[in-house]
């Protein structure tokens, strides 16, 4: 009886957590809904008002990213492909190369490297700083003026948010397969036109609907998270190093793990085409 109360009580401890991940994904659902028909329906500000935080959101997500991102890409790419040639040279299938560096960069290590860098530094920025507006009542004054916060504080950035990460992990790829080449030639020589050609072969249109998907999901659920626990800030300045780290926390994970469930379906599907399952 006691072992069959343990498992009882763990069973409802993961349904309990089950069902409140659920309930917080359709609140993020709902904030994401509610700030486009706010942009829609809400007249009081100006489009121009918008664009002026949405270019604010892309300078400091985008434009202020560009080094760190530059200095990851170029590093991935650069070990990346000297392991990868390393390893091909030893079995002889140096024309893989192209299919490998998609498969790892393109499809994995620059979706999920640019979402921990955005977190890292506009996540933690967004969530605190929309947390202090509330405790210096800041948004309730936006409110006493008409103006709607999910429109002028969360479009914005869920919009800035999206642009800046599409663009950033694009930029992720080019740095990484054409700085990363450059730095292997030092080390390892390697015609450029097998290189580009190897590239090209293995590009697919599986890869463009991968970089999409990935990439549009961490855009708007890290800054949708983010400000989500920002408006959970009541009234103390206490709360806000806390729904920070929360903001944080949340935002990893969700990405993960969208990333991992993508990966995994997308894999078994081809499976599924070369008649393995």
């Amino acid at each position: 009886m006691r072992a069959l109360s343990i498992i009882s009580n763990t069973f409802d401890a993961w349904g309990a957590k089950l069902l409140d991940l659920l309930f917080y994904t359709k609140d993020l659902i709902l904030m994401s809904y509610l700030s486009v028909r706010a942009v829609i329906l809400d007249e009081t500000q100006g489009l121009r008002a918008i664009l002026s935080v949405v270019s604010a959101q892309i300078y400091f997500t985008g434009f202020q990213a560009l080094p760190i991102i530059s200095v990851l890409a170029l590093a991935s790419g650069s070990i990346v492909i000297m392991q990868s040639n390393l390893q091909l040279n030893f079995l002889g299938g140096n024309e893989m190369i192209g299919n490998l560096l998609v498969v790892i960069i393109v499809r994995e290590i620059s979706p999920l490297l640019t979402a921990l860098v955005v977190i890292a530094r506009s996540g933690t920025a967004v969530a605190s700083e929309i947390g202090n507006m509330r405790v210096n009542k800041e948004i309730e004054a936006l409110e006493s003026m008409s103006i709607n916060p999910l429109s002028y504080i969360v479009f914005p950035r869920l919009i800035g948010g999206l642009i800046s990460v599409m663009c950033l992990a694009f930029y992720f790829i080019v740095v990484s397969l054409i700085g990363g080449f450059i730095v292997t030639k030092l080390v390892h020589d390697m015609p450029l036109a097998f290189y580009l050609d190897s590239l090209a072969q293995a590009f697919a249109g599986e890869d463009v609907i991968l970089f999409v998907v990935k990439n549009a999901f961490s855009g708007i659920f890290i800054f949708v998270i983010c400000c989500y626990q920002g408006f959970s800030v009541k009234r103390s300045p206490h709360e806000v190093p806390q729904v920070t780290t929360r903001a944080v926390m949340n935002s990893i994970l969700y990405v993960m793990g969208f990333n991992l469930t993508v990966t995994t379906l997308f894999y078994l599907n081809q499976l599924v085409k070369i008649g393995v399952l």
